[in-house]
């Protein structure tokens, strides 16, 4: 019989397969063109290298990324990755499904165009909104979210920070009813269908050493 810390790690894990379910990034995003827009910039051609600074925001079809400072750096291919960082950095995009929105918020936001992955790290948050609602939110120190392969993953190790919604500084997941309660006289609404959904990784990504910059 599985040990008791293994049966209650089934359960988590089965609690999030079933509320966080296919996510479907926008697909047409991976062939928009990369605008951003900042304060000041810095160019380094030897490198490859752009640094924004000053209220930088980044984005590239329905992908949306604020922070204070970027990091751009371009491989010889053409593709882009970019380290934002702020008080918070944030990160939104729209999900093939309507009205659906996911979005991401800590004190760096790491994107690889190539990968279509976006790096979370410190005091981390992921959401996912539907109809302007938030129905699920996952906390953590480091969140991968892969838009290509459709998962996430969350890593809760190294120093806490602790924050007002995440108070013990490890992973937490929040998940919200999938209807609010009717009001009373209210009529009854069409049930609209079932929402694509996250679903988690199969194995954590580890945490990547900071890049220079």
């Amino acid at each position: 019989m599985p040990a008791p810390h293994l049966l209650r790690l089934f359960a988590v894990t089965a609690l999030i397969a079933a509320a966080w379910a296919p996510a479907f990034a926008e697909r047409a995003d991976r062939d928009k063109p990369l605008q951003i827009e900042s304060d000041r910039l810095s160019y380094d051609d030897s490198k490859q290298v752009a640094t924004f600074t000053g209220n930088v925001v980044a984005t590239k079809g329905t992908i949306t990324i604020r922070g204070n400072t970027m990091v751009l750096r371009q491989d010889g291919a053409g593709n882009q990755r970019g380290m934002t960082s702020g008080n918070p950095a944030t990160f939104r995009q729209k999900r093939d499904t309507p009205e659906e929105f996911i979005e991401g918020a800590g004190q760096e936001v790491d994107y690889d165009a190539a990968t279509e992955v976006v790096r979370v790290r410190t005091n981390a948050v992921l959401r996912k909104l539907t109809q302007g609602r938030v129905t699920e939110e996952v906390f953590g120190q480091l969140i991968v979210y892969d838009g290509k392969n459709d998962s996430y993953s969350v890593d809760g190790s190294g120093p806490k920070a602790p924050t007002g919604v995440n108070p013990g500084g490890r992973v937490r997941i929040v998940i919200q009813p999938r209807s609010e309660t009717a009001q009373p006289g209210a009529k009854p609404a069409t049930p609209p269908a079932a929402p694509l959904e996250l679903k988690p990784a199969e194995s954590l990504s580890k945490p990547q050493p900071a890049e220079s910059r």
